[in-house]
C-alpha cells in the first residue's frame, strides 16, 4: 500500500493528473466541433501541461535548493525535461498559427511564476503573477480556456463563430467554478494577502458563486447556433457532479478531494461524451 501511495502522489505531484485534465478537455472541444482526433494538439497539450506546472510548482525550489534537491524532486526534474522534449517534438507537428498562441500561452505561464514586476507595485515579497492578489484563479482559467478551446480550433482551421466564442467562455467559467474548492480546503494556509475569493467573500458566498457560475456554464449553451441534446445531457451531468463538490468543499478535507478526484471531472466528461 506503501508504495502504491508513493505511485499515486508521484503521479499528481508531477503532473500528470492535471495534464491528463488538460487532454481531456482539449478532446471534448474536438468533439463538440466534431473534429476528428488530433493526436498533435491533444499530445502537445498534455506535455506541456506537465512542463508548465512543474516549472511553476518547482522552480523556486530548483532554484535555491538545488544542491540539495530531494531525490523526488530530481525525479521530477528528469520526468520534466522528458516531457518538454516531447512538448517540443509535438510543437513541431502543429500548424504556425498554432505557435503564435502557445507563445503568447507560454509567456503568460512563464510571467506566472518569475518575479518581474516592481515591488512599489506589489503587496508580497513574492513578485510574479502567481500571488498577485485576486489574480491567481483567473491566469488558470484564461490558459485553460486558450489551450483547450482556442488552440484546437486554431489548429484545425476552425474560424472564430459565436459558438467558439461561447465555449471559450464556457470553459473560462467552467474552469473558475472548479477552482472554487482549491481556494475553500486551501483557506487556512493561504497568506490573507492573496485575496482568494472565500479569502473575500467567505466560504458560503463562495460555494454559492460557484453553482451561479455552473448555472451559466449550463445555459450559454443555448446562446450557441447549434444546440445538441447529447451534449446538453452530459453537461448537466457535469455540472451536478461539480456542484457536490463544491457543496462539499471544507478546510478539513485531503488534497486528494481535489487534486485527484475533482480534477479527474474533465475525464469523466470526456468519457460521458465519447460513451
Amino acid at each position: 500500500m506503501k508504495v502504491l501511495k508513493q505511485l499515486l502522489d508521484f503521479y499528481i505531484n508531477s503532473s500528470v493528473h492535471v495534464a491528463l485534465a488538460v487532454y481531456a478537455l482539449s478532446w471534448v472541444t474536438l468533439k463538440k466541433f466534431d473534429i476528428n482526433y488530433d493526436s498533435s494538439v491533444l499530445w502537445f497539450n498534455f506535455y506541456a501541461t506537465i512542463t508548465g506546472y512543474n516549472f511553476v510548482k518547482y522552480f523556486g525550489i530548483a532554484k535555491w535548493h538545488h544542491r540539495s534537491l530531494a531525490s523526488w524532486l530530481r525525479v521530477t526534474q528528469v520526468f520534466s525535461l522528458g516531457c518538454f522534449i516531447l512538448m517540443c517534438y509535438y510543437a513541431l507537428q502543429l500548424a504556425e498559427e498554432s505557435l503564435v498562441l502557445i507563445a503568447i500561452f507560454g509567456g503568460v505561464t512563464f510571467l506566472y511564476a518569475i518575479p518581474f514586476l516592481p515591488k512599489k507595485w506589489y503587496l508580497d515579497a513574492q513578485q510574479n503573477l502567481r500571488d498577485i492578489s485576486g489574480l491567481k484563479v483567473y491566469i488558470i482559467a484564461l490558459v485553460w480556456s486558450g489551450v483547450t478551446v482556442i488552440l484546437p480550433l486554431v489548429n484545425n482551421e476552425v474560424g472564430f463563430s459565436e459558438d467558439v466564442i461561447v465555449s471559450v467562455l464556457q470553459v473560462f467559467i467552467f474552469v473558475i467554478a472548479l477552482m472554487l474548492p482549491f481556494e475553500i480546503i486551501d483557506l487556512r494556509y493561504d497568506s490573507l494577502k492573496l485575496a482568494t475569493i472565500p479569502q473575500k467573500i467567505g466560504v458560503k458566498r463562495t460555494k454559492l458563486l460557484g453553482l451561479v457560475l455552473l448555472l451559466i456554464f449550463y445555459l450559454s449553451d443555448f446562446f450557441k447556433d447549434t444546440i445538441q441534446t447529447d451534449y446538453l445531457i452530459t453537461q448537466l451531468i457535469v455540472c451536478l457532479v461539480l456542484g457536490i463538490f463544491i457543496l462539499f468543499a471544507n478546510q478539513n478535507r485531503t488534497k486528494y478531494y481535489t487534486s485527484f478526484w475533482l480534477e479527474a471531472l474533465p475525464v469523466f466528461w470526456l468519457v460521458l461524451m465519447l460513451i
